[in-house]
């Protein structure tokens, strides 16, 4: 590919960017910001790295020029203000909203065919102002959240087995956050049912540490993660640009899955070169369905607050 885009010269945008550069994903990553300097900075710094590293792809940085990222295959958009104290939930997704439509409304007049993947926060929100700004087909615009909160999870199973992660295959659905529906049925450790290594209470404690996963970090940082969720993005990217099919959790636009439309929602997609090429739908228990439209419910609350800023 020759040109990647991120939007966001942040934690996450430029750990997702220098992911990005490292596996040689694109002949260019072109990092943006409203910051000045901020792009510039970060792409010089990872752009150093590249003889130290092994990797070719140039990485260049710019302050709001999006006439430089032309012919872009794909854009990441990072944009965003983090939550700051005293900020209700409706007062971010306002703030963000407004700078999610602009970027990418920016950013789609240079790339028309460009597919989107949108990290930026509240995401399933954040994600439907995407796909509305950018006037495509949905298969097109998604959300990354499902990788990350695999990511975690897994992460806490390996270290109550004392196992490699790399062993671990896990399934999450649903929205991102408190409301996600982690699925023990098909979460398994080199094929063994992790029902046959951990006892339901273990099982529980760490769907629920996965649950606050960000929080916890907030907590123990004092900010947003970014490692893990540059390097989720990055592997969305990844798997567009090689064409992978990979069957990743992704929150897509549901229309008519799982009975439910017209919202985006943490689901197993097939990702490849196209987007996302199929909605995989599962087989759910009575439990889990519940669980599933409990989470789509509390993210359609969320977009009540997206309908009365009436900006589309």
């Amino acid at each position: 590919m020759d040109r990647i885009t991120v939007i966001g010269a942040g934690n996450v945008g430029a750990t997702c960017a220098n992911v990005i550069a490292h596996k040689d994903l694109a002949r260019e990553v072109v990092l943006v910001d409203i910051q000045e300097g901020m792009a510039e900075g970060k792409a010089l710094d990872i752009w150093q790295t590249s003889q130290i590293n092994h990797f070719n792809t140039r990485v260049t940085g710019v302050t709001n020029n999006y006439l430089r990222t032309k012919g872009s295959g794909v854009i990441v958009v990072t944009s965003g203000m983090p939550r700051k104290p005293g900020m209700s939930r409706d007062d971010l997704i306002k703030t963000n909203a407004q700078i999610v439509k602009d970027v990418v409304e920016k950013s789609i007049r240079y790339s028309p065919d460009a597919i989107l993947i949108i990290v930026s926060n509240p995401l399933d929100v954040m994600t439907y102002v995407a796909y509305k700004a950018a006037n495509k087909h949905h298969s097109k615009v998604f959300g990354m959240a499902g990788i990350l909160d695999i990511g975690r999870y897994t992460a806490f199973i390996a270290e109550a087995l004392n196992v490699s992660p790399k062993d671990i295959h896990g399934l999450l659905m649903g929205g991102h956050g408190d409301s996600m529906v982690p699925l023990r049925r098909y979460t398994s450790v080199q094929g063994i049912p992790i029902s046959e290594l951990l006892n339901k209470e273990e099982i529980d404690n760490i769907i629920e540490r996965t649950k606050k996963g960000g929080g916890e970090l907030v907590s123990l940082m004092g900010t947003s993660a970014w490692y893990a969720p540059g390097s989720a993005a990055a592997m969305m990217v990844e798997a567009i640009v090689d064409n992978q099919r990979r069957i990743f959790p992704v929150s897509a636009y549901l229309t008519g899955q799982y009975g439910l439309s017209d919202v985006y929602l943490g689901v197993p997609v097939k990702l490849g070169k196209h987007g996302i090429e199929e909605i995989l739908e599962l087989s759910l228990t009575e439990p889990e369905k519940k669980l599933v439209v409990k989470s789509a419910k509390h993210v359609k609350e969320t977009l009540s607050v997206l309908d009365k800023m009436k900006i589309f």
